[in-house]
């Protein structure tokens, strides 16, 4: 007896779905994050390359063994077929000092994929950006290994401090191979730094991090392809712009130009490769305006009045552990329901 093709068939919500995936989707950041490890290597040259991949091996390693496994519950690895713990490594290695021992990167691989996402159930559960997990134990572990920065050297430069030996040998660059990042010179010594070498990423800092018209343009193509949500990136460089604009105004003698706010350290990249983590930001239309408007607000206060010249870290975290918070607060009424207000 044949059977018949049901004329009934249930399933369960969503019933609208797209053609987007996950691993599409994490693939698509991937090919934009290309021209920026590019750049990383043209200005930091083969330190970076090799920072960003021992990062991207720890981040790998642990996915492949402590992940999910395969549909046959036999071997390991399953979770790697979503790209996401690439993409943490990749990330996590371009906002780290191209200086840095690969060790120390390849432990922020494996803390950022095993405390950032494992550990709350796997990719979709995590409250943090797992990259950004990394980075903050590497900074609290290493605060000086993490803030040490090599100026621009070409393709050509290896930096000796990448082979450190683990716990064995001091991590710091010698003074004559050291260098203050924009952020840096502005708060400790109020010394701004040209736009144009800003827009270029001819100056100190991290490794993926330096080059503004690269991430600026990597963002577009993210943003024409809907890989994240364009309000989020918007949100932050408006607040930004709006408070650093004001502040500026009040003293400009004392305190730096919105075009400085923007273009310097890590705030165009933490806006374009990591608070738009859709795992980790808002979904309400609401919720999102807040979160990056927020996450500006706090990268403005921690830069001027924090004892950090930078920020965009620890606000992409506060604003991680809020959004909970701003999905609950923004959620639309239903339709002939009143909001309650306890």
């Amino acid at each position: 007896m044949s059977e018949r093709t049901p004329r009934l068939v249930v399933h369960g919500a969503p019933f609208l779905r797209q053609g987007v995936t996950t691993p599409a989707l994490m693939r698509d950041v991937l090919i934009a994050l290309v021209p920026v490890v590019g750049a990383a290597f043209w200005f930091f040259g083969i330190s970076a390359l090799l920072v960003v991949a021992a990062a991207a091996a720890g981040a790998l390693g642990t996915e492949w063994l402590f992940g999910a496994r395969r549909a046959d519950g036999r071997r390991r690895g399953g979770s790697l077929a979503d790209y996401s713990g690439a993409l943490t490594g990749v990330i996590l290695g371009l906002t780290l000092p191209p200086g840095l021992p690969l060790w120390m990167a390849f432990l922020g691989g494996v803390v950022a994929i095993g405390l950032g996402k494992l550990v709350w159930g796997g990719l979709g559960h995590n409250l943090f950006n797992p990259a950004l997990v990394g980075r903050a134990f590497l900074q609290a572990a290493f605060p000086i290994a993490v803030t040490t920065w090599a100026p621009p050297g070409g393709p050509a430069t290896l930096l000796p401090s990448n082979f450190a030996l683990p716990l064995m040998a001091a991590a710091e660059l010698p003074d004559a191979m050291t260098a203050a990042t924009p952020l840096n010179l502005m708060k400790f010594g109020g010394e701004a730094t040209a736009l144009a070498d800003l827009l270029r990423g001819n100056v100190a800092g991290s490794a993926g991090e330096t080059s503004a018209a690269v991430i600026v343009l990597a963002g577009l193509w993210l943003a024409a392809r809907r890989a994240f949500d364009w309000r989020i990136p918007v949100a932050m460089a408006g607040s930004v712009a709006a408070l650093s604009a004001a502040i500026h105004a009040a003293a400009p003698a004392s305190y730096p130009t919105p075009w400085f706010m923007l273009c310097s350290g890590g705030l165009l990249f933490g806006a374009v490769f990591m608070a738009t983590d859709p795992v980790t930001s808002p979904l309400a239309p609401r919720a999102v305006w807040l979160f990056g408007l927020g996450i500006g607000a706090l990268v403005v206060l921690i830069r001027l009045w924090g004892g950090l010249p930078e920020g965009v870290m620890y606000a992409v975290l506060l604003m991680n552990a809020a959004t909970p918070l701003l999905e609950r607060a923004a959620q639309p009424r239903a339709f002939g329901h009143r909001r309650r207000l306890a």
